[in-house]
């Protein structure tokens, strides 16, 4: 019973750093579009690493993001975070599997294997720990860009696009003629 446990904290631990890669390489970390009328969309999205821009035929232009500093301190930290879980659970995978009852590699002490698979089961946490920290800063920010009508994205075009709109009452020339 306890072999099948460290088997499928293992197991688990191997899926949860491929969903990590996985996540990494994904483009659509943040997506908006925009419908003009039924002929005319456009749709953007980026990721970590580059952002790109689709029309409604399907053509999409993207560009690699060309300054790390030019970038917010928030995709610097968030790159930074995804890279170090991979790492680690690259590592925490390395250590897990020396650590394993069923391989006979290495000590074959079971106080010494089990202390190796404690420390493989950390690193994957820890590993987790960055993963989850860099996806939830980075949803908070696209939530808190959303909100916020300083923000130059799509929002801002999209009401830049509609006019100013000046709301001009109809005057009562009785009243009118009483203030000049």
């Amino acid at each position: 019973m306890a072999m099948a446990l460290e088997v499928t904290g293992f197991l688990l631990g191997v899926a949860s750093w491929l969903v990590t890669g996985t996540s990494l390489a994904n483009d659509y970390w943040k997506v908006s579009s925009f419908s003009g009328s039924v002929i005319i969309s456009n749709r953007q999205y980026e990721n970590l690493w580059h952002s790109c821009a689709e029309d409604s035929s399907g053509i999409a232009e993207c560009r690699d993001f060309e300054s790390l500093l030019a970038l917010p301190v928030f995709v610097q930290v968030c790159r930074a975070l995804m890279i170090v879980a991979l790492i680690l659970g690259l590592l925490s995978m390395i250590t897990s599997i020396l650590g394993l009852k069923c391989i006979q590699f290495g000590s074959t002490n079971d106080q010494t294997k089990a202390k190796i698979t404690v420390t493989g089961g950390i690193l994957f946490i820890l590993a987790a720990l960055c993963t989850m920290t860099a996806v939830s800063w980075y949803a908070a920010r696209v939530v808190q860009d959303f909100s916020n009508p300083l923000y130059g994205g799509i929002k801002a075009y999209y009401t830049a696009s509609q006019g100013q709109k000046i709301h001009k009452p109809v005057s009562d020339t009785e009243t009118a003629r009483a203030y000049v």
